[in-house]
């Protein structure tokens, strides 16, 4: 899920705002690998907390693989072995930056033992590919749900709306004494390109990859459907974090409704979002309420974290909003 993203600090070695459009798969995977060799390990923080990290070490300069790939410092070309930064470079990876530095184009987030490539900080193009706190939680609430319901062999698994594939690898990973069919579906080619370099770092090669709006890129009916699509409201209207409607809700009304047809018998969709709270009123879940009556099922939904991005709030779209809370609806078809 995409957030609002701040400005981030200049300084005069940093790199300008990277291009993504050239993304290889296999220089994404070739790093990853090696990263994965490295032993690497990065959490990647809220935008806000990402800013006032670089605030601190403003004209600084990376020393280590997490400043060159989670932070995205600039670094010196010495810094990495001779044939991953030509890897780099022929796979798009890397640009040229002031005082002979370079910079990555890509950051690589761990969440467990997964590693994903995402777009670097900061995120601010329309196709930006998402990885953050949101997906933290998101990877949380199918865990919880697996453990109460594990997957079997054989289950097809769908991520609606991938970005970087996290959530269905948290759920095809979930047990590996299992062998879900995953597919990973977007309308973001970039997204896409991340998304099959994860999955094959997370050892997984029989991955189906989806390109287009929603269900109507994808085929047949799943016993799990997973999603974290965008759920602000953005007025540069950017695909990555642009959900639509008064609030940024409405993609994640269009996924419950055309998403509870295309469940299985006792399938589950378990739909991560933000829900505005206005004057005390969620109507987010209103429209769940309203939407859920035409479907014979169970469900259930949950605040996750009462206040998410709350600078978010100056958006004069929000004017009427008190909070913008994280919430997750967890729905099964008899």
């Amino acid at each position: 899920m995409p957030v609002p993203h701040p400005t981030a600090p200049s300084t005069p070695s940093e790199p300008s705002a990277p291009s993504e459009s050239s993304f290889d798969p296999e220089a994404l995977l070739d790093v990853g690998r090696w990263l994965q060799s490295q032993h690497y390990q990065f959490t990647t923080p809220t935008p806000a907390t990402h800013t006032l990290v670089l605030g601190r070490r403003a004209h600084a300069t990376a020393s280590d693989l997490r400043d060159i790939f989670g932070w995205n410092l600039p670094f010196s070309q010495g810094l990495l072995p001779a044939d991953i930064l030509a890897t780099m470079q022929h796979g798009g990876l890397v640009q040229s930056g002031e005082a002979g530095l370079l910079g990555t184009t890509v950051r690589f987030s761990t969440l467990g033992s997964l590693i994903f490539p995402h777009s670097s900080f900061p995120t601010i193009h329309n196709e930006s590919v998402f990885f953050g706190p949101d997906t933290y939680r998101f990877a949380a609430l199918i865990r919880r749900q697996l453990v109460a319901s594990p997957l079997q062999d054989m289950s097809r698994v769908l991520d609606m709306g991938c970005g970087s594939g996290a959530g269905g690898l948290v759920a095809a990973t979930h047990d590996r004494t299992v062998r879900p069919q995953l597919v990973l579906a977007d309308i973001s080619p970039l997204a896409l390109r991340c998304a099959q370099a994860s999955a094959e770092l997370a050892g997984l090669t029989s991955v189906d990859l989806c390109q287009g709006d929603l269900f109507h890129s994808v085929a047949g009916e799943f016993d799990l459907v997973v999603a974290n699509p965008p759920y602000l409201n953005d007025g540069a209207q950017r695909l990555y974090r642009h959900g639509g409607g008064r609030w940024g809700e409405a993609l994640s009304i269009r996924i419950l409704r055309e998403g509870y047809p295309r469940l299985s018998p006792g399938g589950r969709l378990v739909l991560y979002t933000g829900s505005s709270i206005s004057h005390g009123v969620d109507h987010l879940l209103q429209a769940f309420e309203e939407a859920l009556k035409e479907f014979p099922c169970t469900w259930s939904y949950e605040e996750l974290d009462p206040d998410v991005f709350g600078d978010e709030l100056n958006n004069p779209a929000y004017t009427d909003v008190d909070r913008i809370a994280a919430v997750g609806l967890v729905v099964q078809k008899p």
